[in-house]
């Protein structure tokens, strides 16, 4: 047992192209598993490793247990020993839900909510007085205290400024023995008060008691029968302060019968003056997620969704009749144009004159809705006739349509709506209350919107800070809040705030909170496995997280990171380097060892790592066209008022430390911008004040990492729709002509040519009850999809099914002769994927793979010579090599006179642009100025610049 102590034993690994391997991996150690893309490295360590682990955790569980946890199968591998508990830490792991935030992630944000629970003041939001609460026994003594030898009325406030009548509130006090109420300031008897005027706002408050303070209470000097009266009298107050509370929910209010003053007191916190009161703070008072802290208008969401009455009418030009309305598109018989006639006759204007010559308040009506009645009189025949208009309003009714239960009809009502800010909470996702607790003067709203940097400055000494009763109740939250955002601050989060939604975070900065939070459960004998946590992450900050999973390591857990970061291959203990290739010329461990043993084998990571291969830098820069985009005025996020020139026909740079703001000026800025000008794309840019230059191109293509489809159906032929010309090409072989066989036969998603007893899929999923689902192939067609019949029909030889099973580079051969099926093949092998089969499920393809999918979709398309491309950190998942291979295609892009913008760290990229935008200084606030732009050459020059510094020795 011993051996097992200090490593793990794979033996016979043969998950997708794994060819049968062994390999020992050392406890306790950073090992980064490197090589191609495409070459198992993923298959051992998180399809093999990781899912064993998996699969034996869930095996200790009760098998009632486990049949609610779905199916994990066995992977295909001999036996592995020496396993530790795993952890996978990877980059599609967080959640879309838009409730969720960085702080909800880390958890910090619970943390926070308690502080704010036990530790924080109240302030009223009316009159910013701190608030108090007092208990029934300080209430009797401050009212002994404050009306010695006054009469005052002790009542209970039931309505506070609301509009109604009130009859059945006044008949169930009446019920209650109650005879007296006070009404808007006045104190009348139950009958009077009951004539209220339903449409006026008023406040009630029940008459509980009405008693003078003996200014003798307290006396020592009081004869017996004084203090006999004394303590009836206090006795009474007592019990009317029990009964004003009961029915005033924990707040009632003391009147003095000669001044009139009233004063409020209560259980709960409240506001001298004003009265208004909060409910005693717990934590979900502080969530968005709960409806007791929720603000009630956004439903602790932030944002909302209003129609937007441009999109409505888009072309003020055109006449309601010609389309003016877009959601109704021309005139047609039914009912709604009939309004629009009616709208037309009342306000003296026809359906065929342009929307912007139609008065202003037929407008409102058409758009807003109303109400109104008028009589026509016809000259011709003497008779009047009249016309009702009850209208909804054509926001309304999309409004309507966006709430309604339909996805489809939500989904259609959008595009008629902008996102926007919620207006009652302003963002903070909270009800008014919950903004008004403080500690040391900032509210739970203020802190989540400061980045982490600038929150571990508040908390530095936050606890000599607060007074020595907040201080023992908040020490050890406070201890635990500092230790998360320090783990934030050490893996390169310094520029993230805590209620960013996680929705808007790239699958580095996922993969780096979840490092984080794992840094911080301080767990040993771990084995965790990381899939490229250098992404998006700056040269800068990469020694931060190289140094995280060190300590990570040094705790005594086991660390297999999955990575082609040169930096973190040079700081492992153990390299494993699979390949030679990629896909089925993969699937080997070619080389093993620490990384000085890895620079003496042959292989093509030792080659780039020692020199001998290596990514060129251009002998010359790109000149260009001469015409340029030029952007000003850019202010989204944390952008400083930017003005970015691009220069056309030139490979671009857009770099920067993460979080300086290059996103948001490229996907979220420009991109919308020429979008919505060349194709009329309804996603709205963040702020900017002008665009010139327009008129130099004819399209932009944005290139992304979403994945190319969500469902196991879809796959690279289907989504370059490669496979409609392959089903085309089966349907003219003539036996399929003879069979009269359309395109339609030939595709696995449609009755007809698939086999209908897996439904086209290949596999039969067989239900086990309290075990996992098995997947079987089908014993219909032996996983081929489609049924006898179908398969019979060949070309050169080969049925449908085998096609999809041949790798991109085996169809580029076997189609070299069909243009249209050749051209986009070819460029899909070009852009380094000849490895993956023309039928793989896209929900199998990384990142990285789906990019170089929809790249190469864009280049078999032809193109003008003036199209501006997009491309988000296209080397992600890419080995040195395939980088190489990459540049190679979007060189020839760009000499082609197209624009190729890419924003990336990586410094192989970096050096052969022909001109970069660099981005900073730092992260979140400190970030969103252009800190140098030109040729790499140029940059170097400028000493603040941390790309400058970096790529100086990459260039030298």
């Amino acid at each position: 047992m011993s051996q097992f102590n200090d490593s793990i034993e794979v033996k016979g690994a043969r998950v997708h192209n794994l060819k049968n391997i062994d390999v020992t991996i050392p406890r306790e150690k950073l090992v980064v598993i490197t090589g191609l893309s495409g070459s198992g490295k993923s298959s051992l360590a998180f399809d093999t490793i990781y899912a064993e682990g998996q699969r034996r955790y869930i095996e200790t569980f009760s098998a009632y247990a486990r049949q609610f946890l779905g199916s994990l199968e066995r992977p295909d591998v001999d036996k592995i020993d020496g396993l530790s508990p795993v952890i996978a830490i990877e980059q599609k792991t967080t959640s879309k839900s838009p409730r969720s935030t960085v702080g909800t992630i880390t958890e910090i944000y619970d943390f926070l909510r308690l502080l704010y629970a036990r530790a924080a003041d109240a302030y009223s939001y009316e009159t910013g007085e701190q608030m108090v609460s007092y208990n029934d026994e300080q209430i009797k003594e401050l009212i002994l205290g404050s009306y010695k030898g006054k009469r005052i009325n002790i009542l209970s406030p039931v309505v506070r400024s609301r509009k109604g009548h009130y009859r059945e509130l006044f008949e169930q006090i009446a019920k209650q023995g109650f005879v007296k109420v006070r009404t808007d300031g006045e104190i009348v008897d139950l009958e009077k008060g009951m004539k209220l005027d339903r449409y006026k706002t008023h406040d009630i408050e029940i008459v509980i008691d009405r008693l003078k303070i003996d200014d003798s209470q307290n006396s020592k000097t009081n004869s017996d029968t004084e203090r006999s009266r004394s303590e009836d009298n206090e006795k009474r107050l007592m019990e009317s302060i029990n009964t004003a509370m009961y029915h005033g929910d924990d707040v009632l209010m003391v009147i003095d019968q000669e001044t009139n003053e009233p004063r409020f007191f209560s259980r709960n916190l409240m506001c001298p003056s004003s009265g208004i009161s909060y409910p005693n703070p717990e934590p979900n008072n502080f969530s968005f997620n709960s409806p007791k802290g929720a603000c009630s208008n956004c439903n602790g969401i932030g944002e909302l969704y209003v129609v937007n009455a441009r999109k409505l009418v888009p072309d003020e030009s055109l006449s309601i009749k010609n389309g003016a309305l877009a959601p109704h598109g021309p005139q047609k018989k039914s009912w709604i144009f009939k309004q629009f006639e009616t709208i037309a006759q009342r306000f003296e204007f026809s359906l065929g004159d342009a929307w912007k010559d139609i008065p202003e308040e037929a407008k409102q009506i058409i758009l807003y809705g109303g109400k109104d009645k008028f009589t026509v009189e016809s000259k011709l025949l003497g008779v009047s006739r009249d016309y009702k208009i009850d209208f909804e309003g054509v926001a309304n009714f999309i409004e309507s349509q966006y709430h309604s239960d339909s996805t489809s009809l939500t989904r259609w009502a959008k595009t008629y709506m902008d996102k926007v800010e919620c207006s009652v909470c302003e963002g903070s996702r909270l009800r008014k209350e919950s903004l008004y607790f403080k500690v040391d003067g900032k509210s739970i709203a203020e802190l989540v919107m400061m980045d982490i940097v600038e929150l571990g400055e508040w908390l530095d000494g936050l606890t000599e800070r607060l007074s020595s009763k907040q201080q023992q109740i908040s020490a050890e939250i406070i201890k635990e809040i500092r230790n998360r955002v320090q783990f934030l601050l050490d893996v390169g989060l310094t520029y993230l705030s805590l209620n960013r939604s996680s929705k808007s975070l790239s699958g580095g900065e996922a993969q780096r909170i979840r490092l984080a939070t794992q840094i911080g459960s301080q767990l040993v004998g771990v084995l965790y496995i990381l899939d490229e946590p250098s992404i998006g992450l700056h040269q800068r900050d990469n020694e931060k997280l190289i140094n995280s999973l060190v300590s990570l390591r040094d705790v005594g857990n086991s660390i297999i990171v999955v990575e082609h970061d040169k930096d973190m291959i040079e700081r492992a203990d153990h390299v494993i380097d699979i390949g030679p290739f990629a896909g089925k010329h993969g699937g080997e461990i070619i080389s093993e060892g620490t990384p000085e043993e890895l620079l003496k084998h042959h292989t093509l990571t030792a080659a780039y790592l020692n020199g001998e291969k290596e990514i060129e830098v251009p002998k010359k820069r790109r000149k260009g066209n001469g015409k340029k985009l030029v952007l000003k005025g850019c202010t989204g996020n944390n952008l400083k008022n930017v003005d970015v020139e691009f220069p056309l026909g030139k490979m671009i740079g857009v770099t920067g430390v993460s979080g300086s703001g290059k996103s948001t000026l490229i996907n979220e800025t420009l991109y919308p911008i020429l979008n919505a000008h060349y194709f009329n794309g309804v996603r709205k840019p963040m702020p900017y004040k002008s665009i010139k230059g327009l008129e130099h191109l004819d399209k932009v293509i944005d290139i992304n990492q979403s994945p190319i489809g969500r469902t196991p159906r879809s796959n690279p032929a289907t989504y370059t729709k490669t496979f409609d010309e392959i089903r085309k090409l089966f349907a003219m072989i003539p036996e399929a002509m003879i069979r009269g066989y359309k395109p339609g036969r030939f595709s696995f998603n449609v009755k007809g040519g698939r086999c209908e007893t897996c439904q086209g899929g290949g596999l039969r999923v067989i239900e086990m009850n309290f075990l996992p689902d098995v997947y079987v192939e089908c014993e219909t067609c032996q996983g081929k999809r489609f049924n006898r019949e179908t398969l019979e029909i060949r070309y050169k030889g080969k049925s449908i099914s085998d096609v999809l099973n041949m790798t991109i580079e085996e169809a580029v051969g076997f189609f070299e002769h069909i243009p249209k099926i050749y051209r986009k093949l070819k460029t899909i092998k070009d852009v380094g994927l000849g490895y993956i089969t023309l039928g793989q499920q896209s929900t199998t393809l990384s990142g990285g793979e789906a990019q170089r999918i929809k790249l190469a979709t864009e280049l078999s398309k032809r193109d003008t010579g003036n199209t501006f491309y997009i491309l988000d950190e296209p080397t992600t998942g890419l080995h040195f090599e395939d980088i190489r291979v990459l540049m190679k295609v979007l060189n020839k892009l760009a000499d082609k006179g197209n624009t190729v913008l890419i924003i990336e760290h990586n410094l192989d990229v970096i050096k052969t642009v022909d001109y970069i935008i660099d981005i900073g200084y730092e992260g979140g606030k400190g970030g969103g100025q252009v800190v140098a732009k030109g040729t790499p050459e140029q940059i170097l020059k400028d000493k603040k610049s941390y790309t400058a510094k970096f790529l100086k020795k990459e260039l030298n």
